[in-house]
């Protein structure tokens, strides 16, 4: 299976939408109180702190309803700029405000920190553990779930402990301990030869997020370390992009495809289309050329930036409600969103799939917001409304002042295209404090050389391969210690 394009940024669909934050302290005076628990108050539980199910959540906040949101990490991530994460350009609370923080205005909501671990659509209710290893049950009247989607390594997952993918927090900080590492190594390596292979960086997936990252790997090799490092030359260091298309960007047309390939290349990628990366180790990896050819390069960083995989949720939704999933394991919903034969659960964004609309934040938000609608339709007895999709775009920064945008038959790139992709991105950050944080050190970055979020740990690097083999779950947060107390 060839790796797909991942999915893009979007433009936003209306000023509304990305100014909802800034006005809502106007408006929350009005917003229900959690403390109305009769039994006539509307209970509506959603799953996942994403773009889906974060703006469904707001939108209700004047709703006469109490809202749950339950989403195993605290945090709700701008997920379209987790590569700067990764390349020292801003830090993890810049683009991953506390949900709590994002809410607190919001009388009739609360938060809960668990994993979801089923559903009872009969009984309507929820089962999910905390992060103490509690389970308990959650009822509702109207269920929204937008769990997302993780990676893909189409069947080969075996490659996840050599090449880390771009989906969480956790992903990014480890993306930048092997990227930031890798250099670290190869000033203390003394063989020319393997020296090379640590100033190698191999990045699969020819879409947005693997362009993104390419493209800053290049530039932080090229702009930001030359001078930190005296015993070897950053600027030497190699980065291979590879996609099992005909093109990278493919999504964005051919005029688009070809700016961002020769803005790469004049970074310094090297670009390899029609190239699937059939194995990886720890040594590097080996690439199935066009011709049937396999070759072998000898990298010790190598990034997954190709397919997305829906949530489990959706499987677990499926089999409750015997609907169907695709082979990406996205569950099929009816035109207002909601599942055969139950009503009163959604299934938005990444994890469902409806008249073949792609995975991006966009659709997402969009979902979130007619979930709610539809919600509050219902309450006064309206019936629903099937969901309506406005494409207003894509966009992918190349490079520093060098971006792509494809919006409404309009195809822009260069420094142009590159204002857009700042003004929209600036828009869509949650907070005045990150928007205002992220300005300064964009300044920092894109007018000067610096990059101040460069610090790495061993156990960023290791961590996730460690807990995986010592068979824990990262989500869990009970210690062994708190295990032995209570058995004492």
């Amino acid at each position: 299976m060839q790796p797909q394009i991942g999915a893009p940024t979007v433009i936003t669909a209306s000023l509304a939408s990305l100014t909802m934050e800034t006005t809502e302290s106007a408006t929350e005076g009005h917003s229900a109180s959690p403390d109305a628990t009769t039994a006539s108050v509307h209970r509506v539980v959603v799953v996942g702190g994403g773009f889906g199910g974060l703006f469904g959540t707001r939108m209700l906040r004047r709703a006469p309803v109490e809202v749950t949101l339950v989403d195993r990490v605290n945090h709700h991530l701008f997920q379209p700029l987790l590569y700067q994460v990764a390349t020292g350009i801003l830090s993890e609370g810049q683009i991953a405000p506390p949900i709590r923080n994002v809410l607190r205005r919001q009388r009739n909501a609360r938060v809960e920190l668990a994993e979801v671990d089923g559903f009872d659509l009969e009984a309507r209710s929820l089962i999910a553990m905390r992060a103490d290893g509690e389970h308990f049950s959650l009822p509702y009247d109207s269920l929204i779930v937008a769990a997302g989607a993780g990676q893909s390594y189409f069947g080969n997952d075996e490659f996840s402990r050599w090449a880390p993918g771009m989906k969480t927090i956790n992903d990014a900080l480890e993306v930048r301990g092997r990227i930031l590492g890798a250099f670290e190594m190869a000033a203390l390596e003394q063989d020319p030869e393997k020296r090379r292979a640590w100033l190698t960086f191999v990045v699969v997936g020819g879409g947005p997020t693997g362009v993104e990252i390419a493209g800053q790997i290049a530039e932080l090799s090229r702009r930001v370390l030359p001078k930190d490092f005296h015993t070897i030359e950053p600027q030497s260091a190699r980065v291979l992009l590879f996609d099992g298309g005909k093109a990278i960007l493919a999504g964005f047309g051919d005029r688009l495809s070809s700016k961002g390939a020769e803005e790469l290349e004049r970074q310094g990628v090297e670009i390899h289309t029609e190239s699937i990366v059939s194995g990886i180790d720890r040594l590097g990896a080996e690439i199935k050329g066009e011709d049937g050819e396999t070759w072998r390069v000898d990298a010790r960083t190598k990034i997954w930036a190709a397919g997305v995989q829906a949530s489990p949720l959706a499987k677990m939704l499926a089999e409750a409600s015997g609907a169907e999933c695709d082979r990406a394991g996205r569950i099929a919903v009816l035109p207002d969103c909601s599942i055969p034969g139950h009503p009163e659960v959604f299934a938005i964004g990444d994890m469902m799939a409806l008249d073949g609309l792609p995975g991006v934040a966009e659709v997402a938000m969009q979902q979130g917001i007619h979930a709610a609608r539809t919600i509050e339709r219902r309450l006064r007895g309206e019936d629903s409304t099937p969901f309506r999709y406005r494409d207003l775009g894509s966009m992918a920064t190349i490079s520093r002042f060098r971006a792509v945008v494809s919006f409404k038959g309009i195809r822009v790139a260069g420094f142009v295209g590159w204002l857009i992709w700042l003004f929209v991105h600036l828009a869509f950050l949650t907070g005045f404090k990150n928007r205002f944080i992220t300005i300064l050190q964009w300044t920092l970055s894109f007018l000067g050389k610096g990059r101040n979020e460069r610090t790495l740990t061993f156990q960023q690097i290791v961590g996730r391969v460690a807990i995986e083999e010592a068979g824990g779950r990262p989500f869990l947060l009970r210690l062994a210690s708190d295990q032995a107390t209570d058995r004492d």
